[in-house]
């Protein structure tokens, strides 16, 4: 009678995966540093593509001017200061327009109008 030798099946399936492991781990690792390399040439190009585009110059700001007169109006974007100092602390246009009614103006060096 022949002795067959002792191996287990789990001895075979675990050399096989081994080497299939060992075999496909060269190719994982090549497809892997391509599609890197790929998206690093992207990437590069895009940036050299922005440093490239002549910069165009900023618009100079409009000299600012002193408010002198303000309307509580509904187009109102911000109170300025002397109309918070006017108003005794109101700070928004909605306080302003509920105490002294739409479209009440106010004049820098003048009494504020009468409340409603």
């Amino acid at each position: 009678m022949r002795r067959l030798a002792t191996t287990s099946i789990d001895d075979v399936v675990e050399s096989t995966v081994r080497d299939v492991i060992a075999r496909a781990a060269g190719s994982i690792a090549t497809a892997i540093a391509q599609m890197a390399a790929a998206e690093l040439e992207e990437q590069l190009s895009l940036t050299n593509g922005l440093a490239r585009r002549p910069i165009r110059a900023a618009r100079p700001r409009p000299r600012r001017e002193e408010l002198t007169k303000w309307v509580a109006d509904v187009r109102a974007r911000r109170v300025p200061n002397f109309v918070i100092e006017l108003t005794g602390g109101l700070d928004t246009k909605k306080k302003i327009v509920a105490r002294y009614g739409a479209n009440a103006a106010f004049e820098k060096g003048k009494p504020a109008p009468k409340p409603k």
